[in-house]
């Protein structure tokens, strides 16, 4: 398992270097037969509060979790224990997508789905109103930008892999529909999809 380890205002030693990867690694025994996972492990220390952040990739699914503490090596074991209750929680229903995916996904449809869902995107993304930008009345300003695959999935596999990562909503191309759709997570804590309509 490949494990890349940062430190933002913290000193990773050795002995904390060690520890995290003596941790992360155990979420490997759940992913047996998958291809080599991969974790980011970042670890920050603002004020007297000790956050840690992991992020793990196994066949094509992504795990995160986060934890704050006061102790670095108890947000460590924190955030793990928060990992291996949501593997425990989606375990069938990982490992059922897993197995998909490996039959589905071929270099030559990668390729193919990339573009088209590309060019999906470009489709669905509304333009900027020049006029507006011109006259000075609004110019929105972009502070980051993300890149990630859409990959074709279910709904309920799209909420499983939001809930995963402990995000409000997530963007998917729906398996059903070949239509990029999103799910977000309601105030009352129930699920809403989005579906673009021409």
């Amino acid at each position: 398992m490949k494990i890349m380890t940062y430190g933002k205002n913290v000193d990773v030693t050795p002995a904390l270097k060690e520890h995290v990867e003596d941790k992360v690694s155990r979420l490997e025994k759940y992913f047996e037969n998958e291809e080599p996972m991969e974790a980011q492990v970042s670890l920050e220390i603002e004020k007297e509060r000790n956050i840690v952040e992991v992020t793990a990739f196994v066949g094509g699914l992504i795990l995160r979790g986060e934890e704050e503490t006061g102790d670095m090596y108890a947000s460590i074991d924190g955030v793990m224990e928060k990992l291996e209750r949501q593997v425990h929680k989606y375990k069938t229903k990982i490992n059922r997508r897993l197995r998909e995916r490996k039959k589905e996904h071929k270099e030559a449809y990668k390729r193919k789905r990339t573009q088209e869902l590309k060019n999906d995107v470009d489709r669905l993304t509304p333009g900027s109103n020049e006029e507006e930008v011109e006259s000075g009345e609004f110019e929105p300003k972009i502070v980051k930008t993300k890149r990630f695959p859409v990959k074709p999935m279910n709904v309920k596999e799209a909420v499983m892999q939001m809930d995963l990562l402990d995000h409000d909503f997530f963007v998917f191309s729906n398996a059903e529909t070949n239509e990029v759709n999103v799910v977000y997570r309601r105030k009352d804590e129930n699920y809403g999809l989005i579906e673009p309509t021409t």
